[in-house]
């Protein structure tokens, strides 16, 4: 069997259980070696496999996940974050179903929920933001029409952008443009969770210049909106008027 496994934000702790399993069971892992904890290899038993897919093509990879799957053996293709976002993953598991082979998916905590953890915040706050945006700024790879940063911005939600730190000028630029005032809170988290682990915060209009004295332009996420700010209402949920079906008011 073939199993995609979410690796986590970098942390080798913050992979999931069912994924440490996996890796302690498999045969063979092509992981992502530009992204992925090596440490987290250390995971695998003797004799294991192990191959870096950062310099293979798709073509490479599912040849390589099809050689080695087989009846008994466990194969592991091992993504950064959870496979499903931004893991072009579904090309992947197209292929297979192509040649009929067997796949199953296990998710991975995300660098964006790393990133809420190390910034100690919470993306939600009651009457600042019930929506959490997950995005990017269109670069080598597009991005549609509808989707740009200013149409996004339009929302006022919180907004997380991957794939974007290396070009905070122009991104910010879009967010103004799209409607966020200059004075909103904004951050950059850079490798959440590892140990290199690096957090700026400004403003809309400061991060720019903020990112670039810190050095960061890669294998970092941008956090924008007033949930890094102060100002929120407290949860109704916890609130002593508030009926619900574990606890009546008084």
């Amino acid at each position: 069997m073939i199993y995609f496994v979410g690796a986590g934000p970098g942390a080798p702790d913050l992979i999931t259980v069912r994924g440490r399993e996996l890796l302690r069971q498999a045969h063979t892992v092509v992981y992502a070696g530009s992204l992925v904890n090596p440490k987290l290899l250390t995971e695998t038993p003797a004799g294991c496999q192990l191959v870096n897919s950062a310099t293979m093509t798709l073509d490479q990879v599912v040849a390589k996940l099809s050689q080695a799957e087989g009846p008994g053996r466990t194969v592991v293709r091992l993504h950064s974050g959870d496979p499903s976002l931004y893991g072009a993953i579904r090309e992947q598991m197209d292929a297979l179903r192509e040649l009929g082979l067997p796949f199953e998916l296990v998710p991975g905590v995300s660098s964006f929920c790393a990133a809420a953890a190390t910034l100690q915040i919470e993306y939600t706050l009651p009457e600042v933001s019930q929506t959490v945006i997950l995005s990017r700024m269109k670069g080598r790879t597009p991005v549609p029409e509808r989707e740009s940063i200013n149409s996004l911005a339009a929302h006022g939600a919180t907004m997380v952008l991957f794939l974007s730190s290396g070009m905070l000028s122009e991104l910010c630029a879009c967010l103004e443009e799209g409607g966020y005032p200059p004075d909103t809170p904004a951050a950059v988290v850079y490798k959440a969770s590892w140990p290199e682990e690096k957090i700026v915060r400004g403003t809309i209009s400061t991060l720019p210049q903020l990112g670039a004295e810190a050095g960061i332009n890669a294998t970092a996420l941008v956090v924008v909106g007033n949930c890094l700010g102060d100002d929120y209402q407290l949860s109704r949920l916890y609130a002593p008027d508030f009926s619900h079906g574990f606890r009546k008011a008084p």
